[in-house]
């Protein structure tokens, strides 16, 4: 499977990539990186899903932005010799191919189409930190399980994927038993089934219904952009 960003590249930008890119796997839960620390490489996901976790000062934290085979992490620090500002979460277990973030930083210089591709992927992915964070603000929680499930669904190779309801809390940012009540109104509609530690989307369709237009919203900018969207509706 391919990193999609890698390949919406010209073939000669593909090639001064391909020589240093090392695959690597991430368990689910896995820490990439944390907030504040120096990230040396950059990752582009071939399977899975990783979040960026905002971390509160008292520790606690809450999902800006998740990526999968659309995209790359690790790119706001690493290239620009700066500090990470969010912590970087597997959400689904998958596979990465990584990058020395000098070598990904030399490219950059010698690309011009290459550069044009991050600022895209940069700018979809501001637009996409800002929409969650008016959502997580103002919309009711059923309408931000049903986006955030349709984010993870997009981003998945199936419509089942392992999930804990603990998982799902960390990420909207609420309690646990608040996520199991909302789960199961999702579930009375038969948009979602749920078992131990995993999640199935039974009708998508209905689930975009049921979302808040922030979904929407996030994917009209990454077709109006032009970068590559991790599921094209059929």
């Amino acid at each position: 499977m391919d990193n999609l960003w890698i390949a919406s590249l010209p073939p000669a930008d593909r090639k001064r990539l391909e020589p240093h890119l090392t695959p690597r796997a991430f368990d689910r839960g896995q820490m990439l990186y944390d907030a504040g620390e120096d990230v040396g490489e950059v990752w582009f996901p071939l399977k899975g899903v990783v979040s960026l976790m905002t971390v509160l000062p008292d520790d606690r934290m809450v999902e800006t932005a998740a990526i999968g085979r659309e995209g790359l992490i690790g790119v706001t620090c690493g290239p620009m010799n700066a500090r990470a500002a969010s912590r970087a979460i597997s959400q689904i277990e998958g596979v990465a191919a990584c990058l020395p973030a000098d070598v990904f930083s030399e490219a950059l210089e010698k690309s011009q189409e290459m550069r044009l591709a991050l600022s895209k992927f940069t700018e979809s992915l501001f637009a996409q930190v800002q929409q969650i964070a008016a959502c997580n603000a103002q919309h009711a929680l059923d309408q931000r399980l049903a986006r955030w499930l349709l984010t993870i669904h997009d981003r998945s190779d199936a419509d089942r994927f392992n999930l804990t309801q603990a998982d799902i809390a960390g990420m909207l940012g609420v309690r646990r038993a608040t996520v199991s009540e909302v789960g199961g109104a999702l579930e009375d509609k038969s948009l979602i089934e749920r078992g131990r530690g995993w999640v199935e989307v039974l009708d998508r369709p209905g689930l975009e219904k049921a979302s808040c237009g922030c979904y929407g919203a996030m994917r009209a900018v990454m077709k109006d952009l032009g970068v590559p969207r991790p599921r094209v509706p059929q």
